[in-house]
């Protein structure tokens, strides 16, 4: 059964600020669940998959099972910087 993922509390300032990046487009993708990353964030014409934790939180079991199976780039990050360090990179 589809579980509906839920939203940290550091999720729409992340999403706020990169909206004013220019170039950059993000969508939330929190509501998908299944272990699904929170957001998508293009740049580039590359698209990037962060699933977003708070503090010192932890990945769920469908988060692992989603990451494991995955044959693409997903990052864990806490703030926007991080965000901004990916996709700069």
């Amino acid at each position: 059964m589809k579980k509906r993922g839920k939203i940290d509390n550091n999720q729409k300032v992340i999403v706020d600020v990169l909206r004013k990046v220019p170039g950059v487009t993000v969508k939330s993708t929190a509501s998908l669940g299944d272990g699904f990353p929170d957001i998508i964030v293009g740049y580039r014409e590359k698209n990037y998959l962060f699933e977003i934790k708070s503090g010192k939180g932890k990945l769920t079991p469908m988060e692992l099972d989603f990451f494991a199976g995955w044959h693409g780039q997903v990052d864990v990050v806490t703030d926007v910087m991080q965000i901004l360090d990916v996709i700069f990179s």
